[in-house]
C-alpha cells in the first residue's frame, strides 16, 4: 500500500515537472580509502590508541581476576565483616573496569572522538576531490558502490567515476584496479575517457 501511494506521488511529482535530464555517477569510496595514504595513516592511528586502551581493559580484567582468586584463597579464613568488604572492593573494581570500557568504546566514547579527530583530514580531502570530479563531469549525483545502504543490481562502467577522483588525490588507479576488477573491453574503456 504504502509503495503504491509513493509511485502514485512520485508519478504526480514527475508529471507537473518538466522532465530534466541528470547525470549520475558512482565511486569506490572502500578502494579509494585503500589506496589513499593519509587514510592509511589515521587507521593506524586509531588501531594503536583502540590497542592501548584494550590493553588497559584487559589489565584491569586480569586485576579483577587475581583480587577474587585470592579472595576465594582466603574465604574460609575471612570474618563476615572482612567478607563483604573485599566483595565490596571487587565489586568497585568491576564497576570502574565496565565503566572505563564504556568511556573508551561506548557511544561517543574516546575511540569514536579520537577516529573522528583523525579521519578529519583525510575525509576533506576525498570529498574536495569528490565535489571537483562532480563540478567538472556535470554530475547531478554521485553513489559509493561500496556502502552498505546503496545497493546497486546494474552499473554501467562508463559512470565509475573512481578513476577520476584518485587521479584527482594524486593516486595511481592502475596498481590495484587491473587486479581487482574483471578486465573491461577495450570499448568500455574508450567510452569512458
Amino acid at each position: 500500500m504504502k509503495r503504491g501511494l509513493f509511485l502514485v506521488t512520485l508519478w504526480l511529482i514527475g508529471g507537473a515537472v518538466p522532465a530534466v535530464a541528470q547525470k549520475f555517477g558512482y565511486v569506490d569510496m572502500e578502494f579509494i580509502f585503500s589506496k589513499l595514504p593519509e587514510y592509511k595513516k589515521a587507521q593506524d592511528g586509531i588501531d594503536q590508541f583502540a590497542d592501548r586502551w584494550s590493553k588497559d581493559i584487559l589489565d584491569k580484567q586480569a586485576e579483577i581476576e587475581k583480587m577474587q582468586r585470592a579472595y576465594q584463597a582466603e574465604e574460609i579464613l575471612l570474618t563476615d565483616d572482612m567478607k563483604r568488604e573485599r566483595q565490596r572492593v571487587i565489586n568497585d573494581k568491576e564497576r570502574e573496569a565496565r565503566e572505563y570500557n564504556n568511556k573508551v568504546f561506548g557511544y561517543e566514547g574516546l575511540l569514536f572522538q579520537k577516529k573522528k579527530e583523525l579521519m578529519k583530514a583525510p575525509m576533506e580531502l576525498v570529498q574536495r576531490a569528490l565535489d571537483k570530479v562532480a563540478t567538472q563531469r556535470k554530475l547531478d549525483f554521485l553513489f559509493d558502490k561500496s556502502s552498505e545502504g546503496m545497493m546497486m543490481l546494474y552499473t554501467n562502467p562508463r559512470h565509475d567515476y573512481t578513476d577520476y577522483v584518485m587521479e584527482e588525490l594524486g593516486l595511481d588507479p592502475d596498481s590495484q584496479k587491473a587486479k581487482a576488477a574483471p578486465a573491461r573491453p577495450a570499448a568500455a574503456q574508450q567510452q569512458k575517457q
